[in-house]
């Protein structure tokens, strides 16, 4: 198998996209993050000292994903159309983030949807380590993509 970020040297290198064909393209990330039932509770509260975790956590998500060419090295800038992050409580004790981004273009947004889930689990964190240290983000993956030579995908599998 090729390796398309690695030259006939063994040198990174950003992938040419040039010939390749503009499609609407669409990736959606899952992150979760397991705390304490107590923490959830102060976050659906909206009673956690540093504000309203949820949409600061939608905020940094949407951020992440318009900014991954700058955190993941040989990632191609995109002119991104679209980004949601949305949070469900699965659990008492976990939440659900699912990021979806979209854009009309010769690469994927795959890693622009995970770092977007990612770094909303992050800020999750950032805004609940006062009261639960002990928060466990987990289980980040991508759940489904679209657009592109290589069609579609959707996971099949749980975690």
């Amino acid at each position: 198998m090729e390796l398309s970020h690695v030259d006939q040297h063994g040198q990174a290198r950003m992938v040419d996209v040039t010939a390749k064909a503009v499609s609407d393209r669409c990736a959606v990330a899952v992150a979760e993050i397991t705390m304490k039932p107590e923490t959830a509770e102060l976050i659906k509260a909206m009673e956690i000292k540093k504000g309203d975790v949820l949409a600061t956590a939608r905020i940094a998500g949407i951020m992440a994903a318009k900014k991954t060419p700058d955190l993941i090295p040989l990632c191609h800038p995109l002119m991104i159309t679209g980004v949601t992050v949305d949070f469900e409580f699965a659990d008492t004790d976990r939440l659900k983030i699912t990021a979806e981004v979209k854009c009309s273009g010769q690469t994927g947004v795959e890693m622009e949807a995970l770092t977007a889930a990612s770094v909303a689990a992050l800020t999750v964190y950032d805004m609940c380590k006062a009261v639960d240290k002990g928060m466990t983000i987990a289980s980040i993956y991508l759940e489904s993509k679209e657009g592109g030579k290589s069609g579609a995908y959707r996971r099949t599998t749980n975690g």
